[in-house]
């Protein structure tokens, strides 16, 4: 008892958060702040009250997160900066092209032209640009994911440094990225103009960005660079659809919102989600890191008859997103390719768990560490997407007259929460652990993905707006 007494003591005695801040840190709440209050000044007359509070509730948000993690602010300065040098380079040179008679598109078009030589600009076109910035997110993110696996494989330090500075260089140009794009909107049309996270190849930048953001935090946290292969797949994975939706359906250009959409709720909405879906992937990610490791160690039969149950079920729904066709040929050419899929999955993950036992235990993370990363981010996801959640009833009653109407995009929200609260409930209160939670981890990812992407592909409803 007298051990417990002292660690009350030190609690006691321990100074507030407020009174442990320094000049620096007020300076950076006072930088913000004046940032906040600026951009009140100039765009007040596009904003309800609403979005007004919704302002300066992010400002104080980017205050508390600068105070609390402190690598953030350096981010934050980069985004700044690089946003508003793209702004104020970019909007009076569309404008003049404006006057000249040009349309807005025609004019951002004309500037991001190599070919243009009296209109274009470089800077415009190979970095500033939203979709130059984008790509740069997208070819940072893949490089990065090759370089940790590359760290992890031969233990190289400088490996590992230079991955991190990637993963922090494409997470920063992906949000320059959104943050131009957002601005571009309205210089196409101030009816045009909207936050970007409205469609598809909106929300796959701000989940790629989002998750590397949340893998930044708990790198510096666990000091382990161990981690960052496996979690950059899921961004990869996601800026390999965005690549293709940008080239195969353009889906880059700026388009007007559905009346849906056109709302204040959006704004709070949407980001909550998706970092409820960052951290879902990344616990999956880690659960499926976990169970590699556990199986290399020690081989389960068990684990390789879930896995392949597993496989064996992505392969069936890539058949079945590709049944409608009209022919037996085709039908039996996707069934083949759905095999196939399943036997590529099941002979990479022998080759990875043949890598593991090659790279050794000892360089290898500890299980109890990927544990404790998985519970953390699920517990962080499972907030933010309560909070989504909540928003996203309020909105539904707003536009559509009630809180819950049963659409498929609802129901389906409704079983990531209820997964994701018994995942909670079983480690918590039940004292869970290790392998059975990582797989659920893993199958809660399936499961998350549908709700995201799959309902929008085999469903209709009120969410029909997020189609492919």
């Amino acid at each position: 008892m007298s051990v417990t007494n002292e660690a009350m003591h030190d609690d006691l005695k321990r100074e507030s958060f407020i009174k442990n801040l320094s000049i620096v840190d007020w300076a950076f709440a006072a930088f913000v702040l004046y940032g906040t209050g600026y951009a009140y000044y100039l765009y007040n007359y596009l904003m309800d009250g609403y979005e007004v509070g919704i302002l300066f509730g992010t400002g104080a948000s980017l205050i508390a997160m600068g105070w609390w993690w402190k690598p953030s602010r350096m981010l934050m300065a980069a985004i700044a900066f690089l946003s508003l040098s793209a702004v104020y380079l970019y909007e009076p040179a569309v404008i003049a092209l404006k006057e000249k008679g040009m349309s807005g598109a025609d004019a951002m078009f004309a500037l991001s032209n190599l070919d243009d030589k009296e209109n274009s600009k470089f800077l415009f076109k190979y970095f500033l640009s939203s979709t130059s910035a984008i790509m740069w997110m997208s070819a940072l993110y893949i490089m990065a994911t090759l370089v940790y696996f590359y760290h992890l494989a031969l233990r190289n330090e400088y490996a590992g440094k230079v991955a991190t500075a990637m993963t922090w260089t494409a997470t920063t140009m992906g949000f320059v990225g959104l943050m131009v794009r957002w601005r571009e909107s309205y210089l196409l049309s101030p009816d045009i103009g909207h936050i970007p996270v409205s469609n598809l190849y909106e929300v796959f930048i701000l989940f790629s960005i989002i998750t590397g953001l949340i893998y930044l935090f708990y790198e510096r946290k666990y000091k382990t660079k161990a981690m960052g292969g496996f979690v950059l797949l899921v961004i990869s994975a996601a800026v390999g659809f965005l690549l293709w939706y940008h080239f195969s359906k353009g889906a880059h250009e700026i388009a007007p919102l559905v009346p849906a959409l056109q709302s204040y709720w959006m704004k709070i909405h949407v980001p909550a989600n998706f970092v409820g879906y960052g951290a879902f992937a990344l616990a999956a990610m880690l659960g499926m890191f976990f169970l590699f490791i556990e199986h290399a160690k020690k081989p389960n039969l068990s684990n390789q008859v879930i896995a392949l149950i597993l496989i064996f079920g992505v392969a069936i729904l890539t058949f079945l997103a590709n049944f409608g066709a009209d022919s037996f040929k085709t039908i039996a050419l996707n069934l083949v390719y759905s095999l196939a899929t399943c036997a590529v999955f099941w002979v990479l993950g022998f080759g990875v768990v043949r890598a593991m036992r090659l790279i050794g235990e000892t360089n290898l993370p500890k299980l109890e560490m990927l544990d404790d990363v998985m519970h953390k981010s699920i517990a962080l996801g499972f907030g933010f997407f309560t909070i989504a959640t909540v928003l996203g009833a309020a909105w539904a009653a707003e536009a559509w007259g009630g809180y819950w109407s049963w659409d498929p995009k609802e129901v389906w929200a409704l079983i990531v929460w209820l997964n994701y609260a018994a995942w909670l409930h079983m480690r918590l209160m039940k004292g869970l652990r290790g392998t059975p939670l990582a797989w659920w981890s893993v199958v809660g990812l399936l499961v998350t993905t549908f709700a995201f992407i799959g309902v929008n592909i085999f469903l209709s409803g009120l969410h029909a707006y997020g189609e492919l």
